[in-house]
C-alpha cells in the first residue's frame, strides 16, 4: 500500500489561493476514481475537485471556510501500490502534516457553478423573479412567490412562518445545500416532505436526522403535515453556522458595496393597469407559439429607453482612479436567487433585444445559474441591475447597489387598490419602483428624473415602441 497525496490544484487565471466550501469525503472513506473530494471556491467560481485514483481517506488537509494556497496539500489517500509519497520525508510545520517531494500527478478540478454579479464579483441586495414580478398575492395566495426559475416552480414564500407545510403545500425544489441533498437521495427521501428548519425553511442535516428518526413522520407533539396545531413549547442551544463559500462572498460584497458607496434611494408608484392589460393580450395571441411575457421584459425595455437620456446610470464607477466609465452597451444585470445564494447574471446588449428575444434570454440566463452551467462572461460586466423581491416585494425595499456600479432598480410587487382618476374612486394596478443610486455621482434630481422617465414608459406602454 502506498500514500498518494493530492493538492489543491491550479484553477488558472493567477489565482494564488481559494476557499474551502465543502468535503464530500470524510477519514476512513473508500474514494473511487472521478469522485468529487471537495468544493473549493475562487472570486468567480465554485470547483469541484475530483479524485485522480481509486483508494481511502488517510487524512484532509484543511477545514471548511479556510483559505488554502494553490499547490497545498488538499487530502491524502491511501493507495494499492506505491502512491506518489513513498518517499516523502519533508513535514509541514503548521500542522504536521508530511508533505511528498515525489512529483505529483496533474490535478484535475471541473467548474461546476459560477459566481456571478460583475467583474468585481459584487452583488445586489435583493433578488428577481425569472416570471416576472408577480402580482398581488390575494389573487395568488400560495402560489409561487418570489424567486422562481422560468422552468419550474419555485418555493412558497421564503418568510413564511409558523408550523411547517404539508407535503402538497411544499415547493417542487426545497431549500437545501447540496450535501443534504446527496445524502436524501442516498436515503430515499424526498426533501419536498420533510419540514425545513434552517434558514427561510432550509432542510438541515438535523431536519434530516429527525425525519429519519420518526420513520418519515414528523415527531409527536411537532408541527409537521399531521397536526393542525401549533405546539408551544421553550426551546434551548444556538445552533452555529460558519459563513463560507458564496454567502461569504455575498456577506464580503455587501459589506463592500456600502462601505464604498453612499447610497441614495428612490421611491416612485407606477400605475401599471394599461401595461397589465397588453401583457394580457399579448400573451393570449403569443404565448403559444413565442414563450409567456413577464413584467420584466417590459421593464428592461422602459429602463434601456430612459438610460438614452441618462447615460450616467449606465456606468461603473472607479473609485480608487476617480474614474466614471460610461457604457453605450446596456448589459443588465438580473438579480436571481439560487440554492446557493445570490447570483446576477447579465443580459448583455439589452439595448438590441426585443420583447421576446428579451423574455427567451433572462429565461435561459436563471435556469443556467440555478443549474450551475453559466459561463464566467454571463455572469460579470454588468453596467445596471434590475432586482426584485416578487410578491414579497412589499411597499417599499432599500436595495444595495451592484458594486461598482451606480444604479440598481428595485421592484415591488403589483396589487390593486383604489385610486383617484379624473375627480373618480377608481380601482388601478400599482406598483413602486424603489431604486438606490451612487450619491457621489449620480445627483438626486437626475436619479428622480430617470425613475420619472421609466415611469412615463410603463405608464404608457405603446411608447415602449416609438422610437
Amino acid at each position: 500500500m502506498g500514500v498518494y497525496v493530492i493538492k489543491m490544484p491550479d484553477i488558472g487565471e493567477g489565482i494564488a489561493e481559494v476557499e474551502l466550501v465543502e468535503w464530500h469525503v470524510k477519514e476512513g472513506e473508500a474514494v473511487a476514481e472521478d469522485q468529487v473530494l471537495a468544493d473549493v471556491m475562487t472570486e468567480k467560481a465554485t470547483v469541484q475537485v475530483p479524485s485522480p485514483v481509486h483508494g481511502t481517506v488517510l487524512a484532509l488537509g484543511g477545514r471548511v471556510g479556510e483559505v488554502m494556497a494553490v499547490g497545498s496539500e488538499l487530502i491524502r489517500l491511501e493507495v494499492e501500490g506505491a502512491g506518489n509519497a513513498a518517499h516523502a520525508a519533508d513535514v509541514r510545520a503548521s500542522d504536521g502534516v508530511t508533505v511528498p517531494s515525489a512529483a505529483d500527478a496533474p490535478e484535475r478540478s471541473r467548474e461546476t457553478i459560477v459566481d456571478a454579479s460583475g467583474e468585481e464579483g459584487g452583488r445586489a441586495a435583493a433578488m428577481i423573479e425569472p416570471e416576472g414580478v408577480a402580482e398581488d398575492t390575494s389573487a395568488k395566495a400560495g402560489a409561487s412567490a418570489g424567486t422562481k426559475p422560468p422552468a419550474a416552480d419555485m418555493p412558497a414564500s421564503a418568510a413564511t412562518m409558523g408550523p411547517a407545510p404539508s407535503r402538497a403545500m411544499r415547493h417542487s425544489r426545497p431549500l437545501a445545500s447540496p450535501a443534504v441533498r446527496r445524502r436524501a437521495q442516498d436515503d430515499g427521501v424526498d426533501l419536498r416532505a420533510v419540514p425545513g428548519t434552517g434558514p427561510v425553511g432550509q432542510v438541515t442535516h438535523e431536519d434530516l436526522d429527525r425525519w429519519l428518526l420518526h420513520g418519515g413522520a414528523a415527531p409527536a407533539g411537532g408541527t409537521g403535515a399531521g397536526s393542525p396545531f401549533m405546539t408551544l413549547g421553550r426551546r434551548e442551544g444556538v445552533e452555529e453556522i460558519q459563513v463560507v463559500g458564496l454567502r461569504r462572498k455575498i456577506a464580503q460584497k455587501m459589506q463592500e458595496s456600502k462601505r464604498r458607496i453612499p447610497h441614495f434611494t428612490y421611491v416612485e408608484e407606477i400605475d401599471v393597469t394599461e401595461l397589465e392589460a397588453l401583457r394580457e393580450r399579448l400573451n393570449a395571441r403569443w404565448s403559444d407559439a413565442r414563450g409567456k411575457l413577464t413584467l420584466l421584459p417590459f421593464l428592461v425595455r422602459a429602463m434601456v429607453l430612459a438610460l438614452r437620456d441618462f447615460p450616467q446610470m449606465n456606468a461603473r464607477y472607479d473609485d480608487d482612479k476617480g474614474v466614471v466609465m460610461r457604457h453605450a452597451s446596456v448589459h443588465l444585470g438580473v438579480a436571481a436567487q439560487t440554492d446557493a445564494g445570490l447570483m446576477v447574471p447579465v443580459l448583455r446588449h439589452a439595448e438590441a433585444l426585443g420583447l421576446w428575444d428579451c423574455a427567451r434570454e433572462i429565461r435561459r440566463l436563471a435556469q443556467a445559474v440555478r443549474e450551475g452551467s453559466a459561463q464566467r462572461d454571463e455572469l460579470s460586466g454588468s453596467t445596471i441591475t434590475l432586482t426584485s423581491l416578487g410578491a414579497l416585494g412589499g411597499i417599499v425595499s432599500t436595495p444595495v447597489i451592484n458594486y461598482p456600479e451606480v444604479a440598481i432598480v428595485g421592484v415591488n410587487r403589483v396589487v390593486e387598490r383604489p385610486v383617484v382618476q379624473d375627480g373618480a374612486i377608481v380601482v388601478r394596478k400599482m406598483m413602486n419602483l424603489s431604486s438606490s443610486f451612487d450619491h457621489r455621482v449620480v445627483d438626486g434630481m437626475h436619479a428622480a428624473e430617470f425613475i420619472q422617465c421609466v415611469r412615463a414608459y410603463l405608464e404608457c406602454p405603446s411608447l415602449l415602441f416609438v422610437e
